[in-house]
């Protein structure tokens, strides 16, 4: 009964995560110890507990979540992303079509702009998940103090991580999201690929490390390849996916704040305020940004089949579904940790202490509190500003 119970709740999670049905007997083929569950059990089960993808919810409500993602971000996405970003944040059962509907009538310039884009695909091959890892920083967002480094895997297109703070570039800080990732997995890529800037040396020397007793013919010096960035295929693409999908709106949040006057990267309590005000926010948005990405459905290429389609996460932890296999390898604790002591620098805190004392001083004197939308976090902004450049 226990059993039943873990695999029904389970069901329902999958269904609240977008999963179609064959996708959530597949999965539930894993819990059920390899007895696979009929179709005609889910629609019984997702019944039971009124679920179904024809049962829609209230239209207020789905007007409402919508009228809410277009104020941020969501401005920037197609309704296929908007799609599943009410059905997996808000909870919400909607129909794509009426998404697609909703959006032309809500939101008729941002369909009009996305409609002239026209996505150009290379071609790109990989044996399995962590067969090969993609690494790289991105800068579009750095003139303000929002410093991005992100790695994808190469054959399933899962974000392995997507960190923001005061560097992308130092050495020690990049190497400390390598290591963490590393032991979220409980392993390493057979490759790595990288840049060859400064930042990645310390990650080269780390993997190198973790992988000089494998007998594999990508161990030790061949485990960490060098190139151009341009030429890091996988990364490179994905950026594209990220401006399209929330660092775009961000890059105009910020510009209008320049352009106005209320931001300058030459004054001092700018430059500490902006990041103390909305680094927590941009975090938590492409924590968002890199869970949905690893959630939707990435449909078949007629230019490229060496590509599998599907969800980054199902790819990922499920490759036996395409026909390939995991290449991780695993890691021995000690040796994780020696990596560790060897290249791993503490993550920067996201403005100074002193800054951060005194801001929270103001707050308290102005019972104000830390931001949770981009709006709350201008306003946070524009009152420290001014509170402080009382004081000099």
């Amino acid at each position: 009964m226990a059993d039943n119970d873990l695999r029904n709740h389970m069901i329902e999670e999958y269904f609240h995560l977008g999963f179609n049905y064959k996708e959530i007997i597949d999965c539930c083929l894993f819990l059920n110890n390899g007895i696979p569950l009929s179709l005609r059990q889910l629609k019984r089960i997702l019944a039971n507990k009124n679920l179904g993808r024809r049962r829609f919810s209230n239209l207020d409500e789905i007007a409402e979540a919508m009228e809410e993602e277009l104020k941020g971000s969501g401005s920037i996405v197609g309704y296929r992303s908007m799609w599943q970003r009410l059905v997996v944040d808000h909870k919400l059962s909607v129909s794509k079509e009426f998404v697609r509907n909703a959006l032309r009538i809500m939101d008729p310039e941002g369909v009009q702009r996305r409609s002239r884009h026209r996505l150009q695909r290379r071609q790109y091959h990989a044996k399995g998940p962590n067969f090969i890892w993609h690494l790289d920083g991105y800068d579009k967002l750095k003139p303000y103090g929002f410093c991005i480094h992100g790695c994808i895997d190469g054959y399933s297109r899962k974000i392995m991580w997507l960190e923001v703070g005061r560097t992308n570039n130092h050495p020690g800080v990049v190497a400390s999201y390598f290591i963490n990732c590393v032991q979220n997995v409980g392993g390493t890529a057979s490759v790595i690929r990288g840049d060859m800037g400064t930042e990645n040396v310390r990650i080269a020397a780390i993997q190198r490390y973790l992988r000089h007793e494998e007998g594999d013919s990508w161990s030790g010096e061949k485990s960490f390849l060098y190139g151009r960035s341009v030429a890091n295929q996988r990364i490179e693409a994905w950026w594209g996916q990220l401006r399209r999908g929330a660092s775009d709106w961000w890059i105009t949040h910020f510009k209008d704040l320049r352009d106005r006057g209320l931001y300058c990267d030459a004054n001092a309590v700018h430059e500490e305020c902006l990041p103390f005000c909305y680094m927590a926010i941009i975090r938590e948005e492409l924590q968002r940004v890199a869970r949905l990405w690893n959630l939707h459905r990435i449909r078949p290429s007629t230019g490229n089949n060496s590509s599998p389609h599907g969800r980054p996460c199902l790819l990922y932890h499920h490759p036996e579904m395409t026909g390939a296999t995991d290449c991780k390898h695993d890691i021995d604790i000690d040796d994780l940790e020696v990596a560790r002591d060897m290249g791993c620098d503490d993550l920067p805190l996201d403005s100074s202490p002193e800054f951060n004392a005194l801001a929270e001083v103001i707050m308290t004197e102005e019972d104000l509190r830390m931001p949770e939308n981009a709006n709350e976090a201008k306003n946070l902004y524009l009152i420290l500003v001014n509170e402080i450049e009382k004081l000099l």
